[in-house]
């Protein structure tokens, strides 16, 4: 974490007091645009009237109600309408925005054009009102970072106080349209990488997020009866743990969560993918993809739209186990079909909704086992454990449900369920863009090597071969283990011929019984497709290359021989030589 001079910190806390005020206002014209969306499209052209969360009211904007068309018509004509705004305006637009915001954060220098957030805004509104299954989210993501780049293009700031600018655009549209100040900041940060967060923006997302939440809220005060400040989106009531016992069920919801995020990720990028192949203009795509939406709307009625009342009714105890899976396994569909064929919408609000289903379906099998807690625990806790591993954001996922619900007595459980489904999810993420860490991302690997590892070539820093200890094919697993035993190195290279063929570690030989590490060669165990790099490479390129792979050593080869070998060591040796000259 870089750390700012007093100056430039309050210049740009300054800044993102500014980007929450219009990030606040911008959720507000979008939360009302969405409930225009949704009762025109649901309760004047036809007469579906479904369920609404506690925390959240209809304004009633219509009195009209016409009836004049089936639901399941609904989805495709607002997937023909947003995908005629979309890819004629702006075609960044599509999909569910947050993995555009993420690529114009680490490839784009954060730059957003000035129309993106009016497109996604209409967009997103047309898609989710007409039944597409998606989200806030993705557009508020969008819409958000869009208010903090345009503001960082008009003061002419540089790439890195735009990205920042950006952050704190996401921070205060999540913050405020979930009503979740604390969570929305975290979001803004965790939602960049799989395995790291954006610790500089850390800071000014908070300000952007509580000063969003506070726009939103007063807004909101003088539109509806309800006082949103004080009023989740969600209420749930005897939230807690009634006994340690009930930590088990738990451990198994974050187990079967990270299970079922795999499957979502596999089916929705299949669905995506399948469309980008389909011979037919991408302005029609989401059309098609509202026709397939609606088809399941017929079978799930429950599946259309955000379906955050169904959520509710789950949290209430009022969904039996197999309308809970049903729920599940088409939302899972209709999500992919509307988001991946194109349409204009998040995959936040679908994911709340197949977590909490999945955790409902867990409360109802924990109480065939006398499990005592309210089965709203196991809601709330499936829809933590879900997000943590379909966006890899646990600490956002547990803060956003705990302010979403106001069960803050969860806790404990919500922590334990969301870091398994987080760690047993491995890299699966709905989020493409994402990076593993910021020594990944472009947008921090100049400033994190100073252009310094881009100028040494691997050879300038490497062990040549001839100070390297090598092992032979033939060698047994007892030469491997008195090798680790003299020097302390823990992985050899495997050369025969002066070729390279292998590499074996400690954890290669640990596999071998003892009474066989005699007799079983070191062939029969090594690792022969070994990641190797180029003498005429970068230091940058190997620093990746060990980053990518989680590994300590890369062997160097030329001509398939063994020239040298580099180590991190022998890179951070370099990096500190070369930044010591340049002093």
């Amino acid at each position: 974490m870089e750390i700012r001079p007093p100056l430039l910190l309050r210049h740009l806390l300054i800044l993102s007091i500014i980007v929450g005020i219009f990030s606040g206002l911008a959720a507000f014209v979008f939360f009302l645009m969405l409930d225009v969306s949704s009762e025109f499209f649901f309760e004047v052209l036809d007469s579906f009237n479904p369920p609404a969360p506690k925390g959240e009211t209809s304004l009633d904007f219509f009195s009209v109600k016409l009836g004049i068309f089936p639901l399941w018509i609904l989805p495709a004509i607002g997937g023909l309408l947003s995908g005629v705004i979309v890819y004629k305006l702006a075609p960044e637009a599509e999909g569910h925005g947050t993995d555009a915001v993420i690529r114009a954060f680490h490839r784009l220098r954060g730059k957003v054009r000035w129309r993106v957030p009016f497109v996604k805004a209409v967009a997103s509104a047309i898609t989710i009102g007409s039944g597409g299954s998606a989200g806030r989210e993705g557009p508020i993501a969008q819409i958000g970072s869009g208010v903090g780049a345009i503001l960082a293009d008009i003061l002419k700031l540089s790439d890195k106080d735009r990205r920042i600018l950006l952050v704190c655009g996401v921070a205060g549209g999540i913050g405020s349209i979930f009503r979740a100040p604390f969570g929305g900041a975290l979001f803004g940060v965790e939602v960049l990488y799989k395995r790291d967060a954006e610790l500089d923006a850390i800071i000014p997302a908070f300000v952007s997020s509580i000063t969003a939440f506070t726009v939103f809220e007063v807004l909101m005060s003088h539109v509806t009866e309800l006082k949103f400040a004080s009023t989740p989106i969600f209420i749930a009531t005897d939230v807690g743990l009634q006994s340690p016992v009930e930590l088990f069920f738990h451990s198994l919801t974050g187990i079967l969560a990270a299970g079922v995020a795999i499957a979502y990720v596999k089916c929705f990028y299949s669905i995506h993918n399948l469309f980008r192949r389909l011979k037919a203009p991408n302005i029609l795509k989401p059309f098609v993809g509202g026709i397939i939406t609606g088809a399941i709307g017929v079978f799930v009625p429950q599946a259309l739209g955000m379906s955050y009342g169904y959520v509710q009714l789950a949290i209430d105890g009022k969904l039996v186990m197999s309308v809970a899976l049903l729920i599940l396994f088409g939302k899972i569909l209709a999500t992919s079909f509307t988001v991946g064929s194109g349409g204009s919408g998040g995959v936040f609000a679908p994911s709340i909704v197949i977590g909490s289903m999945l955790g409902a379906v867990v409360g109802d099998l924990a109480s065939n086992f006398a499990i005592t807690g309210a089965k709203s625990n196991f809601v709330l806790v499936g829809m933590s454990a879900f997000i943590s591993a379909v966006a890899k954001t646990p600490l956002a996922s547990i803060m956003m449900v705990l302010e979403m619900t106001g069960s803050y007595k969860l806790l404990p459980a919500l922590m334990l369920a969301s870091t398994l489904s987080y760690y047993l999810s491995g890299d699966v993420s709905i989020y493409s863009e994402q990076v593993n860490s910021r020594v990944e991302s472009p947008a921090h690997r100049r400033e994190m090597t100073v252009d310094v590892l881009e100028n040494i070539k691997v050879k300038e820093a490497m062990t040549p071969a001839d100070k390297v200890m090598t092992l032979s094919p033939k060698n047994t697993i007892s030469d491997v283990l008195l090798a680790i035993n003299s020097t302390g190195h823990l992985g050899y290279p495997v050369v025969e011929n002066g070729k390279l063929v292998g590499i074996i570690t400690l954890e290669d030989v640990l596999r071998v019984p003892e009474e066989k590490r005699d007799s079983v060669k070191v062939e029969e165990v090594m690792t022969k497709e070994v990641i190797t790099i180029s003498p005429e490479a970068s230091l940058e390129d190997a620093l990746r290359l060990l980053e990518k792979y989680k590994i300590g050593r890369l062997p160097v080869v030329e001509d398939s021989k063994l020239v040298g070998l580099i180590t991190r060591s022998d890179i951070i040796r370099a990096h500190a030589k070369a930044i010591s000259s340049i002093s």
